[in-house]
């Protein structure tokens, strides 16, 4: 693995290059197969892709956010799945382990993952709690000086290549957010069963399913932070794990208007090449000041976060806004391509699925504009 950390431009250079020269041939074809490359990942590993934010001395990359992000986007111009896996350890599986976890754990889980060399996945959302973490049903009790764990989490990321999961678990559901505990589960550890789901809507090449824990048994050193205060871990993994998301929309929204420009440009309709028309040119007028203001918000909120804020507020606004542009671009991005856009010669139609998909995870947007409106009216605190 590289170890020589590089300028931000040319990190983000040496990503985009590598994405369209490396992954830009194949995600076709491994979102047909569902399955993503391990030997992609390895090499994307090699090159230090997955460092991000996360401290140098805990074996990342050590990236303010802004640049992280631009990172994310590059990625997710060629395929956002990818950019979801690069963005996890600094997000949604990393960020709590690397504020909360002890000494051994960083070393343990947040350094290999940092490194690429394992991977993980975050089980935060349930059957019927969904996006409301303060309301899950997963239950845990004290044994000894360990714990044991039941319950089962739903649309879970990575079953068939985590090496471990960062799950929650509740006390006491009367308890709300207060009664809940975070712990760092191997994928070995007996009584964890993995379902994945099959022939998703989008985000097809990541395996997705069902968690079962039944009498999952954890020693002390699987706490993550201080019992009761799961809470905290899981708003810090989502929070940052939002910003991702923002990222990854910009990059796909992106990559919607540039194949719409280069569709509108070669294909003709009454004797013209259509990007004359004016419905046309409307269209991707829409796109460019989406995709501009949506890349603008992005680093607003990655500003924040580097200032130190907790950076709510921004975080939604950026993951609620950004993904309702990817989605807007990519059906104009289809519109536009007409009959062709179903087609699996042209990569508008998986553009399209997975943008739906980026509007409801990391909390649907509805949950998102209520969370913005809470907000700007005083019911709820941005800190």
């Amino acid at each position: 693995m590289t170890t020589e950390i590089q300028p931000a431009a040319e990190l983000v250079a040496l990503v985009g290059d590598f994405a369209r020269r490396e992954i830009a041939p194949l995600v076709a074809e491994y979102d047909r197969a569902e399955h993503i490359p391990r030997n992609l990942l390895d090499r994307m590993a090699d090159l230090g892709f997955f460092g991000g934010v996360v401290p140098v001395e805990d074996g990342g990359l050590g990236l303010d956010h802004v640049t992280f992000a631009s990172l994310v986007e590059e990625v997710s111009k060629v395929c956002q799945i990818m950019g979801t896996l690069v963005s996890m350890p600094s997000g949604l599986v990393g960020a709590g382990i690397a504020r909360y976890g002890t000494p051994e754990q960083k070393e343990r889980w947040l350094r290999p993952l940092a490194q690429g060399r394992i991977f993980g996945g975050s089980a935060v959302t349930e059957p019927q709690s969904g996006s409301d973490v303060a309301g899950m049903q997963t239950t845990y009790r004290r044994e000894g000086s360990g714990f044991v764990i039941n319950g089962t989490k739903a649309w879970i990321s990575n079953l068939d290549i985590a090496e471990f999961f960062l799950s929650f678990a509740t006390v006491d559901r009367s308890l709300r957010h207060r009664g809940v505990s975070a712990f760092i589960i191997p994928r070995d550890t007996p009584g964890l069963g993995l379902h994945p789901y099959k022939d998703k809507l989008g985000f097809r090449p990541i395996c997705t399913g069902e968690i079962v824990l039944d009498n999952v048994r954890l020693g002390p050193d699987s706490l993550v932070g201080d019992e009761g205060h799961g809470f905290e871990v899981a708003m810090t993994a989502v929070e940052r794990g939002r910003l991702g998301v923002a990222a990854r929309s910009v990059g796909l929204a992106q990559a919607c208007m540039d194949e719409a420009i280069a569709y509108a440009r070669e294909r003709r309709a009454f004797g013209h090449p259509i990007a004359e028309f004016q419905i046309v040119q409307s269209k991707i007028t829409d796109m460019t000041v989406g995709v501009h203001t949506a890349r603008l918000l992005v680093e607003d909120a990655a500003r924040a976060l580097d200032r130190g804020d907790r950076g709510r507020r921004l975080t939604s606004m950026a993951k609620m806004y950004a993904s309702d542009v990817a989605f807007r671009s990519a059906a104009d991005a289809l519109q536009i391509h007409g009959a062709y856009g179903v087609s699996p010669e042209f990569p508008v139609g998986r553009l399209f699925r997975d943008a739906k998909v980026l509007q409801i995870v990391e909390g649907s947007n509805d949950l998102h504009r209520a969370i913005i409106g809470e907000m700007a009216v005083g019911i709820r605190s941005d800190s």
